[in-house]
């Protein structure tokens, strides 16, 4: 009698246990039987939660119910979508979505006010949302390694923003907008298919690196001589026969760089025309005086 009563209760549990909703494997796997809330790690600045490389292919619907998080990493997943309930998540500081697969980005992320992080690079986003232009608390924005080509003028309202990385799109001028972000210290257009940069770029004044290696620019703007705060400018791989006389203004590039990740100007791989290559090889110093004797002599 006993062993009976065990059996029935036995079976009465493994109903019980089919009552709830099923999860789908990776979910189940992810969570391995614990609460959600386990999940987040919990540091001295923010509440964070990791889901990288997880083969995810959608993201969980638990993740909707932890508002508390602060920093998000959903990067290096398959997601093809992110759904409007990112919008619930509205104490969100970081959030990386970067190396996935998505298309666009939900108009609710304009919801996220505290926003301070974004990365949403390497993806196939085509477009970004003007809501996006609502998380005025961003400062850090990279869209790189996207199919971009143009970025909505409410964007002007980022005032806050400083760092922007655009590279690797389809960009074919410096989009407007950009030129009121007057906070930028950095900007990276690399790989695009620009084919000049407008005098408009003077606005920058706070830009520190400027970065537009590997497009199809043919001349700089004297306006870009102005930007006496630059301490790197990279215009390696373009299309550059002459060289503004002003550019000798920008005082702080240090040198004539050859490593990409060294301060300085970059301007290898481009057709100068002579006497240049000959004065670029001397250094920066003969560069400038070269302009400056130039500029005199005009």
């Amino acid at each position: 009698m006993g062993t009976e009563h065990s059996k029935n209760e036995g079976r009465s549990s493994m109903v019980f246990l089919r009552k709830g909703p099923k999860l789908p494997a990776w979910e189940d796997a992810l969570l391995s039987g614990k609460e959600p809330k386990s999940l987040l790690k919990r540091g001295l600045r923010y509440v964070s939660l990791s889901l990288i490389m997880k083969g995810m292919t959608s993201t969980p619907d638990f993740l909707w119910g932890l508002p508390e998080v602060q920093k998000l990493n959903l990067s290096r997943n398959q997601l093809v979508v992110i759904p409007p309930s990112l919008g619930k998540l509205d104490r969100l500081v970081v959030l990386n979505l970067g190396g996935n697969c998505l298309k666009c980005l939900p108009k609710e992320i304009g919801l996220l006010r505290n926003l301070k992080v974004l990365f949403a690079n390497m993806n196939c986003l085509k477009e970004v949302p003007s809501e996006l232009s609502l998380c005025r608390k961003l400062e850090v924005l990279s869209l790189s390694h996207n199919c971009i080509s143009q970025l909505p003028l409410s964007f002007t309202d980022l005032t806050s923003l400083r760092k922007m990385n655009l590279s690797n799109n389809c960009f074919v001028q410096i989009p407007l907008c950009i030129f009121a972000l007057r906070s930028l210290d950095f900007l990276h257009l690399g790989s695009n298919r620009l084919e000049s940069i407008a005098e408009s770029v003077q606005y920058l004044v706070n830009l520190q690196i400027f970065i537009v290696e590997n497009n199809n620019i043919r001349t700089l703007p004297r306006s870009l001589c102005f930007i006496t705060t630059l301490e790197l400018l990279n215009v390696d791989y373009n299309a550059i026969q002459t060289l503004p006389d002003d550019l000798y203004l920008l005082r702080r590039l240090p040198r004539i760089a050859w490593n990409p990740m060294d301060k300085g100007l970059h301007i290898a791989h481009n057709p100068l025309s002579r006497p240049l290559p000959e004065v670029v090889e001397g250094g920066l110093d003969v560069l400038f005086n070269y302009l400056r004797e130039k500029k005199e002599h005009n």
